[in-house]
């Protein structure tokens, strides 16, 4: 596979990940409120502004786990134990460790 197809295909898998699969995870999950739950997975993605603190803000050679402040280990602790909430603390949790495990795959899974 050429370079520039991989870079589409990572991209692709990127964008399905955080925008599409949430669709998914809200339909199977909470079919009645799916909407409501799409709208607050999207909503997680907020959490990429700690990249603004960074210089650059986006590099392509450096993992987002571990280097940014909501991407750090600590932050996936929180964002686990959110887990143990009922409702919509629950959803939020859902898509941090979503959104978290994006950037790992992105990263990690991929040629950079």
């Amino acid at each position: 596979m050429a370079p520039s197809e991989i870079a589409l295909l990572k991209t692709c898998t990127h964008y399905f990940l955080h925008l599409v699969f949430p669709v998914f995870i809200a339909l199977v999950f909470y079919p009645k409120n799916w909407k409501k739950v799409y709208l607050i997975l999207l909503a997680t993605m907020l959490v990429d502004l700690d990249h603004l603190f960074a210089n650059p803000i986006f590099d392509p050679s450096r993992e987002s786990i571990g280097f940014h402040f909501l991407h750090s280990y600590y932050a996936i602790a929180l964002y686990f134990l959110l887990l143990f909430f009922k409702g919509n603390v629950r959803i939020v949790a859902i898509g941090l460790l979503l959104h978290m495990l994006t950037d790992y795959q992105d990263f990690n899974f991929w040629p950079h």
